[in-house]
């Protein structure tokens, strides 16, 4: 889905947004509200979850598969490369 612009107003001492029909909540009173990393104000229907529940949730599942990846998925080595090292060597296209 696109983003779309909403309006901000002021009621009394209060800041509100008016959500465009496709953005509005429709079976809860109450969101919650915060910034992310970047500042932005992010509104959801859920409570955010701690990165520890996330942790424990993930080691309340157990061991993984052990086919979970293969030899070669589970073999990922760091190179060492210069990302623009070939930039330049191909002949331009006509």
């Amino acid at each position: 889905m696109m983003a779309k612009q909403a309006r901000i107003f002021s009621h009394g001492g209060s800041q509100a947004v008016r959500l465009p029909a496709e953005f509005r909540f429709t079976d809860v009173d109450a969101v919650y509200v915060r910034r992310n990393a970047a500042g932005d104000v992010v509104l959801s229907r859920h409570a955010p979850q701690p990165y520890a529940t996330f942790i424990a949730t993930r080691n309340s599942l157990g061991a993984l598969p052990d086919a979970f990846l293969s030899p070669n998925e589970r073999d990922q080595r760091i190179e060492d490369r210069d990302p623009f090292g070939n930039f330049g060597d191909r002949s331009p296209e006509r």
